[in-house]
């Protein structure tokens, strides 16, 4: 036996007119059935008429209506439809016309017979709902495959910019690469912040098994790390070709030119108006892309940010795996070991078993030291007390009368003085500008002039060594099977490093102060693509 809906109140003519009246007014009437008594019924029945509207019907009669209901959410008699129309037709979500079409007689003018179909507003607020579900049942993803159309298209606008040297770029190719490229960005940054989201919310899966937890932690860290390698392999890129295009104001020009095209269709008393908002717009979306990937000014990338988020969320997961192993295997908290205290306590025989079963849970004893000073430090050095001695049986220790009087041993006395630390604050400074230079001078070192092999790169300093693992390492990490040829850029977007196997079996060593590293030997090609830049302002 399946329970039916309760019926929805008819709505009387009057009441109908005054919720008529207030919609022309406030305009949002045709969402008052999602606070109605039934709204999940009145939800059903606008869905019929929506999907009605996708097959081309127009209009539909209550029969229909009772039909097309799902079989949960059909009431018993037609009449709860009529209702539930009624009231739609009165909040302005349906409009009701006399049902002519079945009139074979005089006494059928007389019978109350209507046909429904949406209202403008109707259909307006079912969309907006459907946007409300959607977004709130959003999920969202990491975009690794965006990152790759990013790249494509910025690499397109560097061939439509390098035009202008030669004349005026193409404005329908510097739009359509433009809108192609902020599509992809926006929808990458929208999916990835709604991801986040929806991991932070990820902990909600206390009802589930730990053996589906696990699986499904696996496959969620597999993902988040193949992002995370995709990120890093490409937003170094990303940032050089923001920088490259940013040189000798290419970009705006290409914003112009798409700005101009979408004018173009402007009213001629609007156009120059509507230029300017067209550049406004396009300006602030190239600003928005240049700061999801590149640092500047002390401000860390949305790129770099993300990267650290998805870093952090792995442990995360691994807490809410722990959490639901210690709920499984049914660890007790400080509440439980309280009243489990309690019940002993009610079940001691006596005060002096009480008495010591107190001091067994808490260790409430009296405070032998309060504080260990240089004197007694020295002195347990030269006569060592071992760890096992009984507090009654060990040397006491003499305290401060004043502890003892006041329980403060607090010296009073005037503040210290400020101090002045203008000369570390130097020594800092310098040893920043050394660091930078030591930096520069290993990227120097590292860049080849062309492709080499490891085993020719000779001897390196421990930095410009260290700096060799990290690129070596990034480049390794890309690595996968049947590749030949592998290119990455660093982190920092500072080098390039392209690497490719060699089949001759040949080792590489690389002689360094510390030591002597081994391994099969490459092809090599190290840019560096800060040179020419002042260490200072390499990024």
């Amino acid at each position: 036996m399946t329970s039916r809906p309760a019926e929805p109140d008819r709505i009387r003519p009057d009441e109908a007119a005054a919720s008529a009246d207030s919609s022309t007014e406030t305009s949002y009437a045709p969402f008052a059935h999602l606070t109605a008594p039934n709204a999940a019924f009145y939800r059903q029945v606008m869905r019929v008429f929506l999907l009605a509207k996708e097959r081309f019907a127009v209009h539909l009669r209550p029969e229909d209506v009772h039909a097309a209901l799902p079989s949960e959410h059909r009431p018993a008699a037609p009449d709860a439809v009529v209702k539930a129309l009624d009231s739609l037709v009165g909040w302005g979500n349906l409009r009701a016309d006399p049902d002519t079409a079945r009139v074979t007689a005089v006494e059928d003018f007389y019978r109350r017979r209507f046909i429904y179909q949406l209202t403008q507003a109707g259909e307006a607020a079912e969309q907006a709902l459907s946007v409300y579900d959607e977004a709130l049942g959003r999920r969202g993803a990491l975009q690794a495959v965006a990152l790759h159309d990013i790249v494509t298209q910025l690499r397109a606008l560097l061939v439509i910019a390098a035009e202008h040297e030669e004349g005026e770029p193409d404005p329908a190719k510097a739009h359509l690469a433009l809108s192609t490229l902020t599509n992809r960005f926006e929808a990458l940054a929208e999916n990835a912040r709604a991801f986040m989201g929806s991991l932070q919310r990820t902990i909600d899966l206390h009802g589930v098994e730990v053996e589906v937890f696990l699986a499904y932690k696996d496959r969620l860290i597999q993902y988040l790390e193949r992002f995370i390698q995709d990120l890093i392999t490409l937003g170094g890129r990303i940032a050089r070709l923001i920088g490259e295009l940013e040189e000798q104001g290419r970009v705006g020009v290409l914003l112009r030119l798409a700005a101009a095209r979408e004018a173009a269709d402007a009213a001629p008393d609007e156009a120059e108006s509507a230029e300017a908002r067209a550049r406004a717009r396009w300006a602030a979306k190239w600003a928005g892309l240049s700061a999801w990937f590149v640092s500047a000014d002390g401000r860390e990338s949305q790129a770099r940010l993300l990267r650290g988020r998805a870093l952090g969320a792995i442990p995360q997961l691994l807490a809410v795996v722990r959490q639901l192993n210690e709920r499984r295997a049914g660890r007790s908290d400080r509440s439980a070991d309280f009243r489990t205290l309690a019940r002993w306590f009610a079940e001691a025989p006596d005060a002096e078993a009480r008495h010591r079963l107190w001091r067994a849970a808490f260790g409430l004893y009296p405070a032998r030291h309060l504080t260990v000073d240089a004197d007694t430090l020295a002195d347990r050095a030269a006569r060592p007390v071992a760890a096992s001695t009984p507090w009654a049986e060990a040397e006491p220790l003499r305290i401060s009368p004043q502890l003892r009087r006041t329980g403060s041993y607090e010296r009073r006395g005037k503040p210290r003085k400020v101090q002045d630390r203008s000369e570390q604050r130097r020594l800092l400074a310098e040893i920043a500008a050394k660091q930078a230079e030591e930096i520069a001078a290993a990227r120097a070192r590292l860049a080849t002039d062309g492709t080499t092999r490891l085993s020719a790169l000779g001897e390196l300093d421990p930095m410009a060594f260290g700096l060799f693992l990290r690129l070596l390492g990034d480049a390794l990490a890309t690595w996968r099977p049947g590749m030949a040829t592998t290119v990455i850029t660093s982190n920092d977007g500072t080098m390039d490093i392209r690497l490719t196997a060699l089949d001759d079996g040949t080792t590489a060593e690389v002689r360094t102060p510390g030591g002597v590293f081994r391994g099969p030997d490459h092809l090599v090609e190290i840019t560096d693509l800060t040179a020419g830049i002042p260490a200072r302002e390499a990024r």
